[in-house]
């Protein structure tokens, strides 16, 4: 939103920056939170949204930080991260 403060300003030397709110900066840490997950256990994309019943679409937005992740898919992500293999078999 144009009337968010700025947690992050853009760097006047990166004409490819941009101003970051707060809202920005939590989609993106969410999102990272996800695509670390997703990396360490070495799925792609399309496999994890598989595996653990996610949109693909979905998942693109949240770790590109286009969507913010609600509250309960970074819950779920966490519980991924620690037992796949239990999340998986009870989907």
């Amino acid at each position: 939103m144009k009337n968010d403060p700025i947690v992050l300003p853009a760097d006047p030397n990166d004409p490819e920056d941009f101003d970051v709110t707060a809202e920005g900066m939590e989609r993106g840490q969410r999102g990272r939170l996800i695509r670390q997950v997703r990396t360490r256990l070495g799925l792609s994309q399309a496999e994890f949204a598989t595996r653990f019943h996610v949109p693909v679409g979905t998942l693109r937005d949240w770790e590109q930080a286009r969507s913010k992740a609600p509250d309960f898919a970074v819950a779920y992500v966490r519980v991924i991260g620690s037992h796949p293999d239990i999340v998986a078999k009870a989907v």
